[in-house]
């Protein structure tokens, strides 16, 4: 059994309390998320099961047309003449089964690769080893994070994607799609029956903005001015941490960006999110 982090202390060298005030910090930033996850569980579990449902369904309308097809070859032995055959393929209504088979195939091909998008999306979302900055495609971690919060969008909000043309950025990308994830779940909570989300990027010199906007009820002033405090939530017991803005604006700190938001009661809210294409003190903005 491994020791628990001593506390704290005043006493501590500056090196190894900053280390262990990053380490606390990478903790609750994954306790945050897997929070957040098992919250959407439901919901992925629905994205999941909706698909492998259906491609089920195919299953056995495929082993009853397979039925109906072998009856047909296996009648290539036994006929005593063509009409025969003719009279088989008639009625297993061969040129139907022809037709739907093909298109069961498709769907179900369809329903396997949307299975393999969702879980592809949770790996690449819920991983803990990645704290390295890296270069990576913001749109893909955008894309990947819609994914995953798939069915909690879907029913309140469409997505309209004004996508720029984006550099790879130096980021933590994993952290990023947290902090997308929050953002979206947030304006899908705001959207009382349906409406709009709109997510914009785009490329300004050495930097990318990405503005997240939605159609929903607003923020109070007073409330704006302290939605990233920490524990700060307007929502219903059960519904929210409180961390999830707190910790996505720690998360664009680390990676040298800024997060504001703006609002009007009634009309909607945008957050927007400024970040450089490369980091401040890497070896590729030297």
């Amino acid at each position: 059994m491994t020791d628990a982090p001593s506390p704290l202390s005043q006493d501590m060298p500056p090196q190894e309390l900053s280390a262990r005030l990053e380490q606390a910090n990478r903790q609750l930033v994954q306790s945050e998320k897997m929070a957040a996850i098992g919250q959407l569980a439901a919901g992925v579990a629905h994205e999941i099961n909706n698909p492998v449902g259906y491609v089920y369904s195919n299953l056995q309308s495929l082993g009853t047309y397979l039925t109906d097809l072998f009856r047909l070859t296996d009648a290539v032995d036994t006929a005593e003449s063509l009409e025969d055959l003719r009279q088989i393929r008639k009625s297993i209504d061969y040129d139907f089964l022809r037709g739907d088979l093909e298109d069961l195939l498709a769907e179900s091909r369809e329903g396997i690769e949307r299975v393999k998008t969702i879980i592809a999306a949770m790996k690449d979302f819920s991983h803990t080893e990645e704290e390295e900055f890296r270069y990576a495609d913001l749109h893909r971690g955008i894309e990947t994070t819609l994914n995953v919060v798939n069915n909690e969008l879907k029913y309140k909000a469409e997505v309209v994607r004004d996508f720029g043309d984006l550099p790879e950025i130096e980021c933590i990308i994993s952290q990023l799609n947290q902090v997308v994830m929050n953002l979206l779940v947030n304006a899908a909570h705001a959207i009382e029956e349906s409406g709009t989300i709109t997510i914009r990027t785009r490329s300004e010199g050495g930097f990318v903005t990405l503005d997240i906007t939605d159609s929903g009820k607003g923020i109070e002033q007073a409330h704006l001015n302290r939605i990233f405090e920490p524990f700060f939530t307007t929502k219903p017991v059960g519904r929210g941490t409180g961390l999830g803005l707190s910790l996505s604006f720690n998360i664009i700190e680390k990676h040298s960006g800024q997060i504001t938001a703006t609002s009007t009661p009634g009309q909607g809210t945008t957050f927007h999110i400024r970040l450089p294409v490369s980091q401040p003190h890497s070896p590729a903005s030297v």
